[in-house]
This record gives C-alpha cells, structure tokens and sequence, in this order.
C-alpha cells in the first residue's frame, strides 16, 4: 500500500449529523494527482501530523483517545484477539488494553504513570507486529 503525502492547512471543522467535516487548504503545487482523480465519497485512512516551525512533527500525548482510535482500528483488533485472546472487535481490543495496562477505564491513561507506560509499550509491540506498508 502507498501513501499519498502532502501538506495541508486546517481551513474549517465543523460537525453534521453524522460526524465531523474537516476541511483543509492544499497548494496546487502540493495535491496528488491521485487525489484529484478519486472519487467524491472515496474512503480513506488518513495519518496527520502537526508540524512545528522547524518542520517537526507535534507529539501529541493523549493516550485516552490514542486507545479509543486503536479499539476502532480492524488491525488492531486483529493484534488483541491474537495475543490476549479477545474477540477480534472493539470491545475485545479495549478488554485487552484494559488488562494490558491494568486499568478498567481508559481514563486512568490520564495520570496512572504504570498505565501510560504500560499503554506506550502496548503500542510500540503493536507497531513491531503490524504490516510495515500500512501506514498506521
């Protein structure tokens, strides 16, 4: 699988019926011609980061919404069901989160220092035993 890779500013955010609608400002110079010719309606996984004056990304730190985006990833499910023994769905990956980090709420990812720990290797093991062609 390849990525298309490009920079775009956050023009807009606003919310409808059915979720968020994030529009962005992309150069001309900037677009994938890939982009242009999908479809409206095609489906995508998007990876963003926010990048620093010196063209760094951001490092965001918010674990309790890093687990709940993972419990949604179907790779991720699959990673839990095959090590923890879980369902291959979102409540088995959030069950294995839950055991793995000693937790019964992602919520103690906020200030519990053993849980973030254990959530930040959690992660990087998931990273090591997922395909190295897919983005995230």
């Amino acid at each position: 699988m390849s990525a298309l890779q490009f920079e775009a500013l956050k023009v807009a955010l606003k919310q409808d019926a059915t979720g968020y609608v994030l529009t962005v400002k992309i150069h001309p110079d900037e677009i994938p011609e890939e982009l242009l010719r999908d479809f409206v309606g095609a489906r995508y996984m998007v990876a963003m980061a926010r990048v620093n004056d010196d063209e760094t990304a951001i490092h965001y730190k918010n674990r309790v919404q890093k687990a709940g985006m993972l419990c949604r990833n179907q790779s991720f499910q699959k990673y839990c069901a095959e090590n923890f023994g879980v369902t291959e769905t979102e409540a088995g990956a959030t069950q294995a989160v839950y055991e793995a980090c000693g937790i019964k709420s992602r919520t103690e990812l906020n200030g519990n220092q053993v849980a973030k720990q254990a959530f930040d290797q959690f992660v990087e093991k998931f990273g090591k035993w997922r395909d190295p062609d897919v983005p995230f």
